[in-house]
């Protein structure tokens, strides 16, 4: 039999010792536990569809060196930009609000940094998400955002992570947010690339959201087709709390983003919304879990995925309803749409419910574009590729327009109408 195949030694070692002495312990501890780690293959559930475009050759174990700025959204506002996994104080521009507190791991106190240390994949089965446990131990810098009770930042914070591929290598970025009781904060991550090496970008965000915390978490991923990303985001929220979460993916030879959150506070809401792009061979694979683990919470999740050519889209959500978690609100949508014979879609929502008094309700669908409405459109004077591309915008639309931040709304729709461009040919 096969050995199956595990972490490359490579892998492991970490450079950058910019942090403070308790992360850096940290990262050691992290790395010494995955010494021959298993990697994921087909029988690894999660992996299932994805394992196969997981490419870890010991020339991306390096660290990309620093890179030069490539363009971004953000170009006014409050910003914070990593390059190449490690952030750029000169290209930055923090926020000055009274409650709220942006600093880099590197420039922690030990006592701080100590603290942070204890709290680090808290919000994550690192289990469940094999490649945030390597973020830990490889991670060279990252963004801690701490907003005191009643702190409200009024504009985004972008966070813009850019990769510049001159020669092979990993970045791994780390952001960790606590937000106090009754903060606010909208959270804008983008990530970018230029350059044409193979990279990997594996990267980790974590929230924990207190009493009465409004957050808004926006995630565009729009790097080049030579960039595997992999990125998990964690949430635990407390009472009364409200989490939204707004990602926009297009595809690359491996995109995949495990979102995984806890509802721990009686009345705690969250909403997710997905809007998944792929073309020509690309691979995106969303993963989802929501736990409903107190009384009284609400959940609403609506993902929609379109595939072209040759391209793979992967959905799984799961809502998890505890014992203790009665007259849990739980809504889960998946739809999906195939441009092409040779797309592949595949997608599974899953319910595990252990209270007796809630109201879930989940479903999905796949299909392709209805032709009745195409021959309507047409037999209007409106082109064949015109009407592709109405019908194809009026399936994810809802979910563009729901993007509360204008400069993402833009940037998606530009990137949008370059896959309308490759994908609908002039008639």
């Amino acid at each position: 039999m096969k050995p199956a195949p595990t972490l490359s030694s490579a892998f492991l070692q970490p450079s950058g010792n910019a942090l403070p002495g308790p992360l850096l312990s940290l990262r050691e501890q992290r790395g010494t536990a995955l010494v021959d780690m298993p990697l994921p293959t087909r029988k690894t559930e999660n992996w299932k569809y994805s394992s196969k475009h997981l490419k870890l050759s010991d020339k991306l174990a390096t660290n990309l060196p620093a890179g030069s700025a490539t363009t971004s959204a953000a170009e006014d506002g409050y910003r914070v930009v990593f390059r190449n996994g490690v952030i750029d104080p000169q290209a930055s521009r923090l926020p000055q609000v009274d409650g709220l507190t942006v600093q880099r791991f590197a420039d922690l106190s030990d006592d701080e940094a100590s603290a942070l240390a204890g709290r680090l994949d808290n919000t994550l089965d690192t289990n469940a998400t094999q490649m945030a446990r390597l973020n830990t131990a490889r991670f060279e810098d990252g963004l801690l955002i701490t907003l005191k009770p009643d702190a409200v930042l009024s504009e985004p914070l972008f966070v813009i992570h850019e990769v510049t591929a001159t020669a092979s290598g990993s970045a791994f970025p780390r952001i960790y947010v606590d937000a106090g009781r009754h903060s606010q904060l909208t959270l804008v991550e983008e990530y970018v690339s230029s350059g044409d090496q193979p990279v990997m970008v594996d990267t980790v965000t974590e929230f924990m959201v207190a009493d009465g915390a409004q957050i808004t978490s926006i995630r565009l991923t729009a790097e080049d087709q030579n960039v595997q990303h992999i990125g998990a985001t964690g949430v635990r929220q407390q009472r009364s709390s409200r989490f939204e979460s707004h990602c926009v993916g297009f595809g690359g030879p491996l995109r995949r983003h495990d979102l995984q959150l806890r509802l721990e506070g009686e009345g705690a809401e969250c909403k997710l919304n997905g809007v998944v792009v792929t073309q020509d061979k690309q691979h995106y694979d969303n993963h989802t879990c929501i736990d409903h683990v107190a009384a009284n919470c609400n959940s609403e999740e609506t993902y929609r995925n379109i595939a072209a050519a040759e391209s793979h889209a992967v959905f799984n959500g799961r809502i998890h309803i505890h014992q203790d978690a009665q007259k849990s609100n739980a809504d889960m949508n998946n739809k999906n749409l195939l441009l092409s014979t040779g797309a592949e879609i595949d997608t599974k929502p899953e319910l595990e419910i252990y209270a007796d008094d809630v109201k879930c309700a989940h479903g999905a669908t796949i299909g392709q574009l209805d032709e009745t409405s195409l021959f309507y459109l047409v037999s209007r004077g409106i082109s064949r590729r015109e009407a592709n591309v109405l019908l194809t915008m009026a399936f994810i639309n809802e979910l563009v327009t729901q993007i509360p931040v204008e400069q993402v709304r833009d940037s998606a729709n530009e990137r949008l109408n370059r896959f309308f461009d490759d994908t609908f040919e002039e008639a």
